[in-house]
């Protein structure tokens, strides 16, 4: 066995945490080890780095650099370990994500974000580390804001206007278009049972899961 890593990518309401655990118990039952984490954050340091980006003001550049500090020390401490023991890491974003909000949503300059991508995510082997699957939970952003709605105090990024989570759909399109054999677009509308069967048909596509 090879180590997995799988991301969720999608605006907050899209329905990627529970999927996340319903993928995990079926690795498990297959006898895998799993390593459920998170981005921002997912060590001591890319979670202090986490409350920093989610409330503090700072403009776009600030902003990424901060992303792509907790990716690297979540990259060292957590994800390249885990894939050396050959585990199954289960991701809540990545780097898409930062394209996407950094990218798409707040407008900055996406080959800068590509240099910090190359320079954060290289590893020991020269290579860069990248998901090995990417599910993307496209939604809506009026549907997500309705989802929310009420469930908790909204961060920063939550509480933009819809048109700035358009942006950031865009953001994942543009990404999704970029490496099309990684991502796998799940229609996050469809009932929940639908989007579970579509989560897993990606899985056992690429011949992980029976």
């Amino acid at each position: 066995m090879t180590g997995l890593f799988i991301s969720f990518e999608g605006i907050d309401g899209a329905g990627k945490s529970s999927h996340i655990d319903a993928l995990a118990g079926a690795f498990r039952a297959a006898g895998r080890h799993v390593v459920l984490t998170r981005e921002p954050g997912g060590t001591p340091l890319a979670e202090k780095l986490r409350a920093l980006a989610l409330n503090d003001p700072m403009d776009p550049l600030t902003e990424a650099l901060v992303m792509f500090a907790a990716r690297r020390d979540h990259l060292v401490q957590v994800i390249e370990p885990a894939l050396a023991r050959s585990d199954v890491v289960l991701c809540d974003r990545f780097t898409d994500a930062t394209f996407a909000y950094q990218g798409g949503g707040r407008g900055f300059d996406w080959d800068v974000l590509a240099q910090l991508e190359r320079w954060v995510q290289h590893t020991s082997a020269a290579t860069l580390r990248e998901p090995d699957l990417t599910l993307w939970f496209d939604l809506a952003p009026e549907v997500a804001a309705a989802r929310l709605s009420g469930a908790r105090v909204p961060d920063k990024f939550e509480s933009q206007p819809a048109e700035f989570f358009r942006r950031v759909a865009a953001g994942y399109e543009r990404r999704a278009a970029e490496d099309p054999s990684r991502f796998a677009r799940i229609a996050a509308a469809a009932p929940r049972e639908e989007v579970a069967q579509a989560v897993a048909a990606a899985v056992r596509s690429k011949g992980w899961l029976a």
